[in-house]
């Protein structure tokens, strides 16, 4: 919306025409979901805590988190309502890959939402069952997928890019793109949930890997940082970088109050549509293998409740002292809070092993 009052009055007044750089719009994105956040913030935790919508704590888990009981949860829709405005005011509403990520995203957290509403307004312990949480996921992936390889201009669109490797990529048939997208986005989605066990653990990883998206969708969208990089050149996707700045801005602020000891957790509500928004991201601007790379504290935090699963019911016996991972290092004697800062150093070295994939191939 700002976008167009920008250029309808950059016609008669220069100044204006700055907001046509996606580089200044996205600084701006950050900052206006930044400061959402932090305005509506205190008083939504005070609303939740009013509503007693606290989070419930495992009882097998480390005994250290059951201080954690009562605290407000579905914080997440701090961080969603935050970036739907941002990106409303920035964005051009006129691309369809804005629209793509912003109702995608969406429609997880309404997934998430109501499977928090039902744990902790409804007392049921088991929210949303898994059959109808993955069924409404796989609706909305598989959409998601569908209609970009409708909407795809040019082969390089679809294709399969393997970093490090400047000529290696797998053209994919509409099936093949279309599962692709389905499990990256579903995947991650389900990967940051599960890493969302410990204050601030998830959202600072989110906050790294969405910065280094955006970057990757400016490249993506710019005709000559493309060519010059050897990266698909997507009109378009360049607005993706709003999005992206929306995300670390809003996430930014949440982690001001669910830092150790948290005041707020974002719930389903929030960590099952960061991911979907991450996963959607990464395969509009091909870099779903990136994302591997750069999520892989999310990656190893999924892999470890598959193995946990997968062992237990072969063998008898877990091969992690407890699932997700973090609680596996709590229970070796990790403080909490080394558990989420190591994890954070760890991103930090995966965001920047993918951005390096920019040059090396």
């Amino acid at each position: 919306m700002l976008l167009a009052l920008a250029q309808w009055l950059a016609q008669d007044i220069r100044f204006f025409s700055v907001f046509n750089y996606i580089t200044l719009r996205s600084v701006l994105a950050a900052m206006t979901a930044l400061i959402i956040s932090f305005l509506v913030g205190p008083a939504m935790i005070r609303k939740l805590t009013a509503y007693k919508i606290g989070q419930s704590v495992r009882s097998d888990g480390p005994q250290t988190h059951l201080v954690k009981a009562g605290t407000p949860t579905m914080g997440g829709a701090l961080i969603l309502t935050s970036i739907a405005i941002t990106t409303l005011l920035w964005g051009d509403l006129r691309n369809r890959y804005v629209w793509v990520v912003l109702l995608t995203t969406l429609g997880f957290g309404v997934i998430g939402w109501v499977d928090d509403y039902r744990k902790v307004v409804h007392r049921n312990p088991k929210g949303l069952s898994a059959k109808a949480k993955m069924g409404w996921q796989s609706v909305i992936a598989l959409a998601v997928g569908a209609y970009l390889w409708n909407i795809a201009s040019l082969p390089a669109h679809t294709e399969l890019i393997v970093p490090f490797f400047k000529y290696l990529v797998f053209p994919l048939s509409a099936f093949m793109f279309i599962m692709l997208t389905y499990f990256v986005v579903v995947g991650t989605s389900n990967a940051v949930n599960l890493t969302d066990g410990l204050d601030g653990l998830a959202i600072m990883p989110t906050i790294l890997v969405s910065g280094a998206l955006a970057i990757f969708a400016y490249v993506a969208g710019n005709a000559v940082f493309s060519k010059y990089l050897g990266i698909p050149y997507i009109p378009g996707a360049g607005e993706l970088a709003i999005f992206c700045g929306a995300i670390a801005g809003a996430g930014l602020a949440f982690l001001w109050f669910n830092a150790y000891p948290a005041e707020v957790f974002m719930g389903d509500v929030g960590a099952l549509a960061l991911g979907a928004a991450l996963g959607t991201v990464a395969v509009i601007v091909r870099q779903e293998l990136v994302l591997f790379i750069m999520g892989g504290v999310f990656v190893v935090e999924a892999v470890s409740v598959m193995i946990q699963v997968v062992s237990f019911k072969l063998t008898g016996k877990r091969v992690f002292r407890m699932a997700p991972l973090h609680h596996h290092y709590e229970l070796k004697g990790w403080k909490e809070t080394q558990v989420v800062v190591r994890f954070w150093i760890i991103t930090m070295l995966l965001v920047l092993l993918g951005l390096a994939t920019l040059k090396l191939r």
